[in-house]
């Protein structure tokens, strides 16, 4: 296919996506007031307890066999390189424009995880639906591809709420105590390692440890600290949001589907209890539109947000939309050249798109959850959603143009 036909293919879902969460947006104003604050609270909770867990495990329990199950191991570590080396960037944003102390956590979430459940689970079905799609039959493209997003959902969902979770639970926490007084200015560095800085006390957790502290003198051999950071990341790990409904509904369809008795007694036409996962499926297909909505809803906030440090905005769009892209293509690129990726192009596709995503929605929950950055947060999302409708659609294009 040409450029022109690839772009044409990649615009179509973008648009789609647009033109819902414009609807979104309109429900959302006074005017209106269908998504009003209560309301989006009410569906954001049916998507995330019902909705999202009831896709991710229908799909995954009708596409996973334990002979494929192999097939898919890069996609974890594909995943976690997105967060390592959005925290790498983050961090040089940081130190080139100087944010307020409380921003600091937040452009690490927004730089480090990307939408990898939402926007891909809209955008992967709607292409391959798209005529003239390079990846073949749409019904199993779309098969496999929903497959290949909602394992991705798991897996990004899992590093959110453990990683950046604690991230900006520290740089919230040390805010608050430089607001109140109680740490002084001269005991902060100007860049991000001190926000991220243990207490010579060792108070603080091994999620602040990303950057070297000079002044931490204390000779402990290397495997004792190992033990003791592990030690401090299982304490400070709330369980209860790193096993969301999504990730449990993960767990259970990739169970199902990898398990073959069980998988014959729910997968497929023949089995005697396929109803319960028919079941599944149906409520997993109002997930797409339904967070479709809530999105655009969402970004209602960021236009009546106050004012946000201009190249703080800059520097987290052009991390997300140029720098992490180019840092994707080279990392999945060598993992083809060296055999490490099966060779369906589908699959590269889905492991290149993840290097092109907006933030994670989620980050704005964090922000309010933590009451820091919670104005900026939406800013920071609405231009980020603005500038996705025209990133998302070049490097999807791009991607389908590298693996087809």
């Amino acid at each position: 296919m040409g450029f022109l036909e690839l772009l044409y293919v990649a615009s179509l879902p973008v648009v789609k996506v647009l033109l819902i969460t414009a609807l979104g947006l309109f429900l959302a104003i006074d005017y209106t007031d269908v998504l009003g604050a209560d309301a989006r609270s009410k569906v954001n909770n049916l998507v995330f307890y019902v909705f999202n867990p009831s896709m991710v495990g229908s799909n995954l329990a009708e596409t996973l066999t334990s002979e494929n199950v192999l097939t898919l191991w890069f996609m974890p570590v594909n995943v976690l390189s997105t967060f390592i080396l959005g925290s790498a960037l983050a961090w040089v944003v940081i130190k080139i424009t100087r944010p307020p102390k409380h921003l600091e956590g937040l452009i690490l979430g927004c730089c480090s995880a990307g939408n990898l459940g939402n926007l891909p689970i809209i955008i992967i079905p709607a292409i391959c639906k798209e005529k003239g799609s390079p990846f073949g039959d749409p019904d199993l493209c779309h098969k496999y591809g929903m497959a290949y997003v909602s394992l991705s959902m798991a897996i990004g969902a899992v590093l959110l709420w453990t990683y950046v979770y604690n991230i900006m639970r520290i740089s919230s926490n040390k805010a608050k105590l430089m607001t109140s007084g109680m740490i002084s200015d001269s005991q902060q560095n100007n860049n991000i390692s001190e926000t991220l800085r243990p207490a010579k006390d060792g108070v603080e957790d091994a999620y602040a440890l990303l950057l070297p502290n000079t002044e931490f003198q204390e000779k402990v051999s290397f495997s004792d600290k190992i033990k003791r950071h592990l030690k401090k990341i299982l304490d400070n790990i709330n369980f209860k949001t790193v096993f969301a409904p999504s990730t449990i509904g993960a767990i259970i369809g990739f169970c199902i589907g990898v398990i073959t008795p069980i998988r014959k007694l729910l997968v497929g036409n023949e089995a005697p209890f396929h109803v319960v996962e028919d079941s599944a499926a149906m409520l997993g297909e109002a997930a797409i539109p339904t967070v479709t909505l809530i999105l655009g809803a969402n970004l209602l906030k960021g236009l009546k947000g106050t004012s946000t440090p201009t190249w703080t905005i800059v520097g987290i769009v052009a991390v997300r939309y140029i720098f992490l892209p180019i840092l994707g293509v080279v990392v999945v690129q060598g993992a083809i050249k060296f055999g490490l990726v099966q060779p369906d192009p589908l699959y590269q596709f889905v492991l290149l798109l993840q290097y092109a995503m907006p933030p994670a929605m989620n980050i704005g929950t964090m922000a309010q959850l933590f009451r820091s950055g919670e104005s900026e947060c939406s800013v920071i999302m609405l231009w980020s959603y603005a500038f996705a409708s025209v990133a998302v659609t070049l490097w999807s294009t791009y991607f389908m143009w590298l693996v087809v």
